[in-house]
């Protein structure tokens, strides 16, 4: 039994990573301003070290969608599989070929076409489509600003957010 409403608990699973930054910056800023020596000398790594966590939290946040969708996202040693109740697949991350966002009356998907394999369309809320974030920002050129404000937009229809350029034919080439 929970004493904590479920919608608080799921704002604080959403939030975890800047909420973690934000008690390490004020931890940090109490051993830096209280302490003397080696104290203020982890103090502001503390600091430091939550101001760098908050601002990622801030993105993986923005980002997150609840894991409540159908279908399941995992990453295993470079390739990532999505499995739903009505299709699936598997993708090579390195034989990616472009990410779009597609947004409809029904939700959104991201649509992953590959060399190798057909598009692999992995609904926003999927579980576990959080390893996306990780995913998506090793792609060279992905603009993650661009990315966190067409998820945020919602607007109808498909955006294109990376496509491999010909200046890098292959992730992971030599």
């Amino acid at each position: 039994m929970s004493f904590v409403r479920p919608e608080i608990q799921a704002a604080a699973l959403r939030w975890r990573e800047s909420l973690a930054g934000a008690a390490a910056m004020l931890l940090g800023a109490y051993l830096g301003l209280t302490g003397t020596g080696a104290a203020m000398i982890i103090g502001t790594g503390l600091v430091i070290g939550g101001a760098l966590l908050l601002l990622a939290g801030l993105q993986r946040a923005r980002f997150r969608r609840g894991g409540a969708g159908p279908g399941v996202v995992s990453l295993d040693e470079g390739r990532l599989s999505y499995f739903g109740p009505k299709d699936g697949g598997v993708v090579a991350i390195a034989d990616l070929l472009s990410v779009d966002l597609l947004t409809g009356p029904t939700g959104s998907v991201w649509i992953l076409e590959s060399q190798e394999t057909p598009a692999l369309m992995i609904p926003l809320d999927a579980a576990g489509a959080d390893a996306l974030f990780d995913v998506f920002g090793a792609l060279e050129g992905l603009n993650t600003a661009a990315m966190l404000r067409a998820v945020e937009a919602g607007e109808h229809g498909r955006v294109l957010i990376w496509a491999r350029s010909a200046d890098h034919p292959r992730i992971g080439a030599h």
